[in-house]
């Protein structure tokens, strides 16, 4: 894959605490860690640094990533745009001859089909394997989902090996033949001095094979576009905007390469009475003066079946109770129910009710308003 803007900027062992010498299970140790330290379910308000760290991941847990991004950030911000070489070829400040033709090679691929560019000694040819592309996809989840955990589907659109002629790109019954121009290697080096200079080849396009009669299906490239299904494990907890990740499960990989990965980004519905701090969740249950005043056992809803809460005498509007174990199934561990209590106050009264009221009001002491000031 082609580096992206944030390699240059962002040195991803910091962000994971790690050394550029440590190990792949320092990295996944290390990130474990920091996921669970920063999780948003345990720390609300940290999902911007959540997203760091699950970035930082995403480059360093994969060993082709970590590779493409240590030999760009070795180069420097320079290798975004391949500018200027300072003290010119292998001089001071600048470019060394091969640290260029390992940054073409490394990130775009050496003779790539139908790409031209430099080449250095011992280049690969133009069928060496690729990783696959990786692939995004959106998910939208009811809040209960979000909250539980779910197993379901994404539907992804890619490219997948052509049905008719296996990816060889050739009509069935007919075969590909090995460019006799380029001898398969898919470019044509040409020497100038200091650098050899590499063009796709004009016989082939750079396929390194010759077709002469091309699949009719695919027209010849081997593969077509295709919908698939792919099965996806939602952890409980999961917060809206959260990107996951699926390795191996994205585009195809070119002869004989690893697939790429696929990133699946969840929304959340929210939901008819229930809201979400973290791995705890929220309600609103309103009580009656009296029943706030003297005390009372009311039912709460939860995710699964209602519970019964005990309101103490005195409690007053506004305040949280709190039900422990019936919260969000994160994988911190499961949260607990907030339920804000909430005096309802009835709008109208008949005649035998503000009698009632009325009698009361007589022997309540008045509310303490000295404190302000009128």
């Amino acid at each position: 894959m082609a580096p992206q803007r944030e390699w240059f900027e962002k040195d991803y062992y910091k962000v994971l605490g790690v050394t550029q010498a440590a190990t792949d299970k320092d990295i996944t140790r290390a990130y474990r860690k920091l996921a669970k330290q920063y999780h948003p379910d345990a720390h609300p308000g940290s999902e911007d640094k959540f997203k760091e760290i699950s970035a930082a991941y995403d480059v360093l847990g994969d060993a082709d990533k970590r590779k493409e991004y240590d030999e760009v950030r070795r180069l420097g911000p320079a290798a975004a745009g391949f500018g200027g070489f300072g003290g010119g070829a292998g001089g001071a400040g600048g470019f060394h001859v091969d640290d260029l033709s390992d940054l073409l090679g490394g990130i775009f691929g050496r003779g790539n089909r139908g790409g031209g560019g430099f080449s250095g000694a011992g280049s690969g040819g133009a069928r060496a394997p690729r990783k696959g592309s990786d692939l995004e996809a959106e998910l939208h989840l009811t809040f209960e989902d979000a909250a539980n955990g779910v197993t379901t589907s994404v539907n992804v659109l890619s490219e997948a090996q052509c049905a008719v002629c296996r990816g060889t790109g050739a009509e069935p019954g007919t075969k590909a033949t090995v460019c006799p121009t380029c001898g398969g290697r898919g470019v044509k080096d040409e020497n100038q001095g200091l650098f050899s200079f590499s063009q796709p080849c004009p016989d082939c396009g750079g396929s390194g094979v010759k077709i002469e009669k091309p699949c009719h299906h695919c027209k010849g490239s081997g593969v077509e576009m295709r919908q698939r299904q792919v099965r996806v494990r939602i952890p409980g907890g999961v917060v809206g905007g959260q990107r996951i990740r699926l390795k191996a499960r994205g585009g195809p990989g070119r002869n004989g390469g690893p697939p790429g990965d696929l990133f699946v980004t969840v929304h959340i519905s929210p939901h008819r009475i229930f809201g979400r701090k973290g791995k705890d969740l929220t309600v609103n249950v309103p009580v009656t003066f009296a029943e706030a005043a003297l005390g009372t056992e009311i039912k709460v809803p939860t995710l699964t079946t209602p519970v019964t809460l005990k309101v103490p005498p005195g409690t007053k509007a506004g305040r949280t109770l709190r039900v422990r174990g019936r919260g969000v199934h994160a994988p911190t561990g499961v949260g607990d129910l907030l339920v804000t209590v909430e005096v309802a106050v009835p709008e109208k009264l008949n005649e035998e009710q503000r009698k009632a009221v009325e009698a009361l009001a007589s022997v309540l002491p008045p509310a303490p308003r000295e404190g302000l000031g009128v």
